[in-house]
């Protein structure tokens, strides 16, 4: 009987007038990016990765970031990397998650960008951002970012 119930409950959804179901945007993809920083600054690198909306993953890559490179511009780094990548791909509308509160307050307006070092690396991605018909920015806790923070690693391991 409690099956019928529940039965019942979906069908009165999906029969319900004001009830519209979220399609699943095909077009959407989603870019995780990290970077990673060994002394602040010191060693760097980043990375990105990318997933089409069935969660298969279409991009990742890792990039040496500098030598004298903060944690903040190596996590800019990832960024551009992976709004490049989706660029190239002819992506026109990307989720971009990345553990970096700041990067991802800063690219959403909510946080100014004071530091000289991160303007100029802002604007590019800003412009970047620019030529996508939609593009969303969450905050990720790390857990959620593991792939993008291995690619940040072994971008730092890398020699420029």
């Amino acid at each position: 009987m409690m099956l019928i119930i529940k039965k019942l409950k979906i069908d009165f959804v999906s029969c319900n007038p004001a009830y519209i179901p979220s399609p699943i945007n095909i077009n959407m993809h989603t870019m995780f990016f990290d970077g990673c920083s060994k002394g602040n600054p010191g060693r760097a690198g980043a990375g990105a990765v990318m997933y089409d909306a069935s969660g298969n993953e279409v991009f990742a890559e890792s990039v040496f970031a500098g030598h004298s490179t903060t944690n903040n511009e190596a996590e800019y780094t990832g960024l551009i990397l992976g709004l490049n990548a989706a660029l190239k791909q002819g992506i026109t509308e990307l989720q971009v998650r990345g553990d970096s509160q700041l990067v991802i307050r800063q690219m959403q307006g909510k946080y100014k960008v004071n530091s000289p070092k991160l303007a100029p690396l802002h604007k590019c991605a800003v412009t970047m951002a620019s030529k996508f018909a939609k593009i969303e920015y969450d905050h990720v806790y790390r857990d959620k970012n593991k792939r993008a923070d291995a690619l940040s690693n072994v971008g730092e391991q890398c020699t420029a």
